[in-house]
């Protein structure tokens, strides 16, 4: 990779933010200097008032401008000229601007031939994995290089000549000095919208057409994708942006894109459960039956209260649900996986997987024998709201200088007793977490219509049914929903990474 750095329109020292951004706790200190001020007048009220809306004015010529060879999916190599513009913060009163800051990557020439980005759609690329804190502060250029060492999602990107931004975001297991938890749950999701609302409070400064933005996360950072664009512009997020000083603009984006989300975290332990429970673990033992049944009997509920419907299918139930995620996405995960083989490949394969009919260029199976072939299940009964308080979920619905909690009764109950209540807060932090939410209970009309959702079949970090309800519920809705499985794919997969860059050129126009 090649770096040329020229500094544009501003002196080095005034592009280039410095990088020693406040930690938590002074951020913390330093907000409340500035609520506490050198008095109440009006005058200092206002002043304060003019700071921040200023510090939420993108410059356009602050930037450095560097070239780097990046490598498309067919192998081909492509030389890109462009201008890296660093957002110190994108919210007035951040909590911690090491977190709460963003990176925009703009196409200036590709290949010698120049580029105009000002009407091209946006990436919104976060980082997220495990609802950890996420920093792009540091970074000195685009994240060229993806998981798996492959060309990164970002790069393709801006080698198609879209504008990419590259946005952090607090998480779960953030402290301070004084033990107390600030990357906790609505944290993430709340950051996310600040930094569209940073993007569309600059329309015509920000490069990039704002209202074509297309998000893109993998696993955690799937769910905050798919989050984003199912909630967008809800009000139930005001009061926690309105905390951090997010821009007054909208939070809808255009597009998602989202790899194995995981979403839904409240009925996760039951799903699992209802998908992988009869599967061993990875050292071959069996996790508690006891639990594994209480589980997977309260999907059919959820499940009925979710009300959805698929085409030859009719209402979604516990009873049908296995043959719709069969039909609909993993035979024909399989079948395109087969067909692409060579034929004596694919005769070896179906060889060795003798559970497989191939016939008419097809392939079908039972969704007995598909559990079968995937072999173990990686996590244990339950899954995401743990006993012992361990998961990352625990630690995700933390508050305050509590590390972890339960957010299920299930879970709660278990562990104190039949007559346990949640957390009051709990319900709504649940809501704020959950596209399904904005989907199903409180239809949200300014969601995004365009849907990107690829998943592994061997992909046992969550139940498989998670992306389907999504793909099912949106594609009812008459979404455009494009959703594909990766047969024998695990966790984190894209195997088609340069098909969502022509995807976003299709939906944007």
């Amino acid at each position: 990779m090649q770096r040329r750095a020229v500094v544009m329109g501003l002196t080095a020292a005034a592009a280039v933010p410095a990088v020693g951004f406040a930690s938590g706790a002074q951020a913390a200190q330093a907000a409340q200097a500035t609520r506490a001020g050198s008095g109440t007048s009006a005058g200092a009220s206002a002043r304060s008032a003019v700071a921040g809306r200023s510090s939420l004015v993108f410059d356009p010529g602050a930037y450095t401008e560097s070239t780097i060879t990046i490598k498309d999916t067919d192998g081909i190599a492509h030389e890109v000229v462009y201008r890296f513009h660093r957002v110190a913060s994108y919210v007035a009163k951040p909590v911690d601007a090491a977190y709460q800051s963003l990176n925009v990557s703009v196409p200036v020439r590709i290949d010698g031939t120049a580029v105009d980005a000002t009407d091209a759609p946006i990436l919104l690329a976060n980082a997220i994995g495990g609802y950890m804190p996420s920093s792009v502060a540091n970074n000195t250029g685009i994240v060229a290089s993806g998981m798996g060492g492959g060309t990164s999602r970002q790069a393709l990107a801006l080698a198609a000549g879209y504008v990419v931004v590259e946005p952090g975001a607090r998480g779960r297991s953030l402290v301070d000095a004084a033990g107390t938890y600030y990357g906790t749950a609505p944290a993430a999701i709340v950051d996310l919208k600040a930094a569209v609302r940073y993007l569309k409070s600059n329309k015509g400064r920000v490069p990039g057409n704002v209202h074509r933005i297309v998000s893109s996360g993998v696993s955690a950072g799937g769910a905050l994708s798919s989050l984003l664009g199912a909630s967008g512009d809800s009000p139930i997020y005001d009061p926690y942006l309105e905390a951090i000083g997010a821009a007054d603009a909208s939070d809808a984006i255009f597009a998602v894109g989202a790899w194995c989300p995981i979403t839904d975290l409240e009925h996760s332990d039951a799903a699992y459960e209802w998908c992988w429970g009869d599967n061993p673990l990875g050292s071959d033992a069996q996790v508690d039956p006891a639990i594994s049944r209480d589980l997977k009997a309260a999907y059919g509920d959820y499940l009925a209260s979710l009300g959805l419907r698929a085409k030859g299918f009719g209402r979604l139930t516990a009873r049908n649900l296995d043959e719709y995620l069969l039909k609909t996405h993993i035979e024909p995960s399989a079948t395109r996986y087969l067909a692409a083989l060579p034929d004596t490949d694919r005769a070896a394969y179906l060889s060795a997987n003798t559970f497989i009919t191939w016939s008419g260029g097809r392939a079908t199976f039972s969704w007995a024998d598909f559990l079968t072939h995937v072999g173990a299940r990686k996590k244990n009964a339950p899954s995401f709201d743990g006993f012992d308080l361990a998961t990352p979920e625990n630690n995700l619905f933390g508050t305050g200088t509590t590390k972890a909690r339960h957010f299920t009764l299930y879970s709660l109950r278990h562990e104190n007793g039949d007559s346990a209540r949640l957390d009051a807060d709990i319900p709504a932090k649940l809501d704020l977490m959950n596209p399904m939410h904005h989907l199903v209970e409180d239809l949200n009309r300014n969601r995004s219509k365009h849907w990107w959702i690829r998943l592994g079949t061997k992909d046992s970090d969550t139940s498989l049914s998670v992306a389907g309800n999504l793909s099912a519920r949106l594609t009812s809705l008459g979404d455009d929903v494009d959703t594909a499985y990766y047969w024998d794919a695990g966790h984190g997969a894209d195997q088609d990474p340069g098909a969502f860059i022509k995807w976003i050129a299709e939906v944007s126009g």
